[in-house]
């Protein structure tokens, strides 16, 4: 488990991310339009997991919103923004700011959370997903992660492309 800090009080998480240089582990998110996606459908490109708690949060949306302005100039990569957010609701943040770079998937069906080792075990958010970032590359191997230790605070951005 990983422990992690919201207003600087420590919670934890059910697991630890994947280790870089192993496989990511397979998944299945459910879309915007309720169809399901998995880790299979972005074979072939490189892939950044941005894993947070809510879109209706001030900074989960900040790192939704960073990310479809960077993905426009990654070279055959993916962003696949992750939460347990209902489908819904991500429709409508993208709806409403125009974020079409970027796609959304929801772990509410399946074990995303436990597989990546991201779903906080305690505290108020328990349930939710811990701040986090994967990089995958074209061939399915982790080759990036950061495990965000304050959950207010923003992923680095810079060390996630600069991974690719």
């Amino acid at each position: 488990m990983a422990t992690v800090t919201l207003q600087g009080n420590a919670f934890n998480t059910v697991g630890e991310l994947p280790k870089v240089g192993t496989q990511a582990p397979s998944f299945t998110l459910v879309e915007t339009d309720l169809s399901e996606t998995t880790l299979a459908d972005y074979a072939g490109s490189k892939l950044i997991l941005n894993i947070f708690p809510s879109v209706d949060t001030g900074v989960c949306a900040t790192s939704i919103r960073t990310f479809n302005q960077k993905a426009s100039d990654l070279d055959n990569t993916k962003v696949l923004c992750v939460s347990a957010d209902l489908p819904f609701a991500a429709a409508r943040f993208c709806g409403a700011e125009g974020i079409d770079n970027v796609a959304t998937g929801s772990s509410f069906r399946g074990s995303f959370g436990a597989d990546y080792g991201v779903s906080f075990s305690d505290g108020p958010l328990a349930g939710l997903l811990s701040r986090s970032i994967v990089v995958i590359d074209e061939t399915g191997t982790v080759v990036h992660t950061e495990q965000v230790a304050e959950t207010t605070e923003e992923p680095n951005y810079a060390a996630a492309t600069g991974a690719l």
